[in-house]
């Protein structure tokens, strides 16, 4: 059995979008141990989706040293890197300083890919970008239409018992958010058309807001649950359950996409075409001018007619 190390840093989204790239290895390579160096709270969801064995913790203060040229490299993660057969870096190193310092440490096939993905004519999606690397081992990323399963936890399976649309009002800039007021009133026209309860999520980008938002719901006597303390394995969960799922271009919305979640999101700023996941059940609304807040209420309603006519039941 042979050994093969994935290191990624970077947000939610961007490892999520890694995640078909790490799934291609283990289909195509079951024989192999596959670990993740990078920030636990996010390589979780390759555990719990059953992509690698296991994980390292890259918040490790002796690893600055390998960002440094010549530098005298801590010898306990010299012999982690050199115990891996090959290795797979998407960090970012404009230098090469980190490349050359694992060469060093006796790494013995060294494989590097963006850390992140080009808006680059002909505009390709991230996930084929990010699996471009593992073309050198005859490894070719055919689809990225991936969906994963996350296992249901004692907190998680803790659902709405009616009809309920998921909702990540935030993403980590501004500029790609829809006005808060703008979700508010389309929630409101969705409940009363449709009698349906609304799964409010959000992160640490969305800290200096949600409590605005939330109240914003109380005062239009909107049914809703903020979901909190979940990790994003649970969530994904949850996302595996819900009827529907409304966000923007975020990497929870990531996360609902690869829990097979039907939905819609809407872009501002950023190019459906290379962010936008590839599941086909999340439709995209693209902002005319690129700017989310022109966007109107009526334009988002006319986008969910599609599913507010079919009008489905929960997903089990």
């Amino acid at each position: 059995m042979g050994k093969i190390l994935f290191i990624r840093g970077g947000a939610v989204g961007d490892f999520i979008l890694t995640m078909p790239a790490v799934r291609l290895v283990r289909e195509q390579l079951p024989n192999n141990e596959i670990e993740i160096l990078g920030y636990p709270a996010i390589t979780c969801l390759a555990t719990a989706a059953g992509l690698a064995d296991c994980t390292c913790s890259i918040e490790d203060a002796r690893l600055a040293t390998f960002f440094v040229p010549g530098a005298e490299l801590d010898q306990e993660w010299c012999d982690y890197f050199s115990s891996f057969d090959v290795v797979v870096s998407y960090l970012y190193d404009p230098d090469g300083y980190f490349r050359d310092n694992l060469n060093r440490s006796d790494v013995q096939t060294l494989l590097t890919g963006p850390f992140r993905a080009v808006e680059e004519q002909p505009f390709v999606p991230a996930a084929l970008q990010l699996a471009a690397p593992l073309n050198a081992l005859a490894l070719y990323l055919e689809r990225d239409d991936s969906t994963f399963s996350y296992p249901l936890s004692s907190k998680s399976a803790a659902l709405p018992l009616r009809r309920c649309v998921a909702l990540h009002p935030g993403s980590g800039s501004a500029s790609k958010n829809w006005p808060l007021d703008l979700w508010a009133e389309l929630l409101s026209r969705l409940h009363h058309q449709l009698d349906v309860d609304f799964l409010v999520t959000s992160g640490e980008a969305e800290h200096s807001t949600i409590e605005q938002f939330l109240a914003l719901l109380d005062r239009k006597n909107l049914p809703f649950t903020h979901l909190q303390g979940l990790n994003l394995p649970e969530l994904g969960a949850v996302f595996n359950h819900i009827d529907f799922y409304l966000g923007h271009d975020s990497g929870i919305s990531h996360l609902a996409a690869s829990a097979g979640a039907a939905g819609l999101l809407l872009f501002g700023p950023t190019n459906p075409e290379v962010w936008a996941p590839a599941s086909s059940k999340m439709k995209k609304l693209v902002s005319k001018d690129r700017s989310l807040a022109g966007l109107e209420v009526l334009e988002v309603l006319d986008a969910l007619a599609f599913w507010s006519s079919s009008h489905p039941n929960r997903r089990d």
